[in-house]
């Protein structure tokens, strides 16, 4: 969970939830996402709310981590109450490194959430790691426990790269540990990729893709590096030690990424993700993009539930002093306004392979949909079936059609 968290009203001392809300719960499908704060050091580029053990101070610790966890969503049942139980259809553990707590503490969570609420039988249940942070034996255990999918972070298969990153892990273990993880019994495997770092040239992104290939994944995630303020590598920036990002540079990889991928079988669902079928798409963060409810669970997490959008106290001392007081860790919320929702629907469904209904648009939108179909941004059969679908070039300027399609 990124950055600073945005102002709102305050959450009720037992988390309690409006009854309209509750009335909503679950009508466009239910997840639940777990933040797992920890990691053993703190990459340059991140300004996730992560802690590493010297950050972390007093009062808590990955020893009571999962406790912690199972104690919010003990409360989360009880805000739920009555309602009729949600079908939990994903659950995403993300950080942070979860993979850093051991592989039964993963487990008792999952099984905690079943014991709440009840796992769909074809539920999808996706932990993030670190390569060097799993082994075959730690993966069996997962796998065993009902995990389905693993996202593992490659970020670059060029040992220069990794190095400006700060990554820990070696080139090459990314692509090992999805074997691992392949051998372990995961239906579904994912490495994340990060294009446009200073120093990466075409060659070795293109090497990074083929490692990609090569190790058999069925789902890649590709992003350009973000410089956040505040990381360490802006700071590098700042003091002219690395140049900044190109825009041109890293259009060039998105165009390399999608050739690549595309030769090879996968085909974009988001803009920034790629899949051999629909099988191996990430469910998890399709409910996020189609606007579903989910509950997140650990510091700094957000939760939505029918319209109300709220997310916790950020550090990890806090969010367990609180749980342990009896009290919502949730630190404030917000009730989206019709225009807000609106808004929200027109940025992540746009972002979609199966894109956007013009219907929902207004006027305005949908004459800014017709000047991005004049100029390239949207594909012409999609638009006479009646959805605004952006072309490989609407991909590569996402940001100005969402401006064009909005009030």
């Amino acid at each position: 969970m990124p950055g600073a968290l945005p102002e709102g009203e305050s959450v009720p001392v037992d988390g309690s939830l409006p009854a309209a809300a509750l009335r909503a719960v679950g009508a466009r499908g239910f997840g639940v996402y777990v933040h797992v704060p920890f990691c053993a050091s703190r990459c340059g580029y991140c300004d996730f709310n992560t802690y590493t053990a010297t950050e972390l101070g007093g009062g808590a610790s990955r020893e009571t981590y999962a406790d912690t966890v199972l104690a919010e969503l003990a409360l989360a049942g009880r805000v739920l109450g009555d309602t009729p139980p949600p079908r939990v259809d994903t659950v995403f553990v993300g950080g942070g490194t979860p993979t850093l707590l051991p592989a039964d503490d993963l487990a008792r969570i999952l099984d905690g959430i079943d014991r709440t609420w009840g796992l769909a039988a074809d539920v999808e249940v996706t932990t993030e790691a670190n390569p060097e942070s799993v082994t075959p034996e730690s993966l069996k255990t997962l796998r065993a426990a009902g995990y389905t999918r693993i996202s593992l972070g490659m970020q670059s298969a060029a040992p220069g790269v990794l190095a400006v990153l700060d990554r820990q892990h070696h080139a090459g273990r990314a692509t090992a540990a999805a074997l691992e993880a392949r051998d372990a019994g995961f239906d579904h495997v994912n490495l994340d990729l990060i294009y446009g770092t200073p120093g990466e040239s075409a060659a070795d992104f293109a090497a990074s893709l083929e490692q990609v290939v090569a190790a058999g994944v069925d789902h890649v995630s590709a992003y350009a590096l973000i410089v956040e303020e505040g990381t360490r590598l802006a700071a590098r920036m700042r003091r002219g030690e690395l140049p900044y990002p190109s825009d041109d540079v890293a259009a060039d990889r998105y165009l390399a990424a999608e050739a690549a991928l595309d030769a090879a079988g996968f085909s974009w669902y988001e803009v920034s993700n790629w899949a051999r079928s629909e099988a191996a798409r990430c469910r998890h963060n399709l409910l996020y993009w189609a606007g579903a409810d989910w509950w997140g669970l650990g510091p700094g997490a957000h939760s939505h539930v029918g319209g109300v959008r709220w997310w916790n106290v950020k550090h990890p001392t806090a969010y367990a002093g609180r749980l342990a007081a009896g009290r919502s860790p949730g630190l404030a919320r917000e009730v989206l306004t019709p225009d807000e929702a609106h808004m929200e629907d027109v940025m992540l469904r746009l972002r979609l392979a199966s894109g956007l209904p013009l219907d929902v648009l207004d006027e305005a939108g949908r004459a800014g949909a017709r000047r991005a179909l004049a100029d390239g941004l949207l594909d012409a059969d999609g638009y006479a079936a009646g959805r605004a679908v952006l072309t490989l070039r609407g991909r590569l300027l996402a940001d100005a059609v969402v401006r064009d399609l909005l009030p």
